[in-house]
């Protein structure tokens, strides 16, 4: 079983490096177009196996996409960040040129493979994939909802003082301020989150939530990496063991909910096919309103690139 991560930086290196240590796979390809990095980062993971107690294979490559031959997932986090003075159709322009290039050389290499997109903006970046790989969309899968839900439950954790691991959570909607967390459906050890926090406290979480990845920034001056390098890892371990996990992600929408012909996450199950099957929930007329909004919003984004394709 192999497995192979496009973009060695603290995204992907954090995913590869998940990846060996829980054992996911038999070998790990970090991939990166920046001479030496990617071989310099899966030289030093490697070296931490003995440490760790594990066999995973990691193994870098400077921009050679036939190492990454055979490949049963791929793990895509190529991209730049917005900087200052960028517009948003500069970012998707450059980011869907990456996206393209990286997508299109992968299924040359593997084309069975099925393709989990890191790169932003989320959304637009997993249909740029799915146009450019030209397989069945339940095989191009954006990692958004995972990371957004751990944001989200860890927050409550935090604030109920309880092991994030009794809080389930659903979240669906475009990956950023749009974004959807729906308390309804969140429990702690099986009990409605609502019986056990004060409704503003809650709603202040759930605000915090839709700017976690802005709060990371202001701290850091870059974006996050652990979690997002483990969700995305989480997401490959489900498809890979066919472990048919219930998860919230980026998926193309074919009618469910009502929204079609776009990318936009809601929950799903993930199993060895990719998505094996999207999860439709009884949402109440506010829920709805707010999916309304993020689809706008993701829509809009669509529309820029679309644009640039025609």
């Amino acid at each position: 079983m192999k497995v192979t991560v496009v973009g060695a930086g603290n995204v992907g290196a954090t995913c590869a490096n998940v990846l060996a240590t829980r054992e996911v796979c038999n070998e790990v390809v970090l991939l990166d177009i920046k001479e030496g990095f990617a071989e310099g980062k899966a030289l030093d993971i490697w070296e931490t196996s003995p440490i760790n107690l594990y066999d995973t294979r990691t193994v870098g490559s400077t921009n050679d996409y036939t190492k990454t031959a055979g490949s049963d997932v791929v793990v895509i986090t190529s991209g730049l960040p917005r900087k200052p003075g960028m517009s948003r159709d500069d970012l998707i322009a450059t980011n869907a040129g990456i996206v393209k290039s990286v997508t299109a050389q992968i299924m040359v290499h593997s084309p069975d493979a099925i393709l989990v997109i890191v790169s932003n903006p989320l959304d637009v970046m997993t249909y740029c994939a799915y146009l450019t790989a030209g397989v069945d969309s339940t095989k191009v899968i954006g990692m958004a909802g995972i990371l957004d839900t751990a944001r989200y439950r860890s927050f409550l954790a935090e604030e109920l003082n309880v092991s994030p691991k009794d809080i389930q959570a659903v979240l669906m909607g475009g990956h950023g301020d749009t974004m959807v967390p729906l308390p309804r459906y969140t429990t702690v050890g099986g009990i409605p989150v609502t019986e056990m926090i004060a409704d503003d406290k809650l709603e202040a979480i759930v605000n915090r939530t839709k700017k976690g990845g802005g709060e990371i920034v202001n701290l850091l001056g870059t974006s996050a990496w652990y979690a997002p390098g483990a969700a995305a890892a989480q997401m490959v371990e489900a498809i890979v063991k066919d472990q048919r996990r219930v998860f919230p992600a980026c998926v193309w929408m074919q009618g469910e909910y009502g929204i079609s012909d776009m990318y936009l996450g809601v929950p799903v199950i993930l199993g060895k096919n990719g998505v094996e099957k999207v999860i439709e929930l009884d949402l109440n007329e506010g829920e709805k309103a707010m999916l309304a909004d993020s689809e706008k919003a993701v829509r809009e984004v669509k529309a820029i690139l679309d644009g640039m394709n025609a």
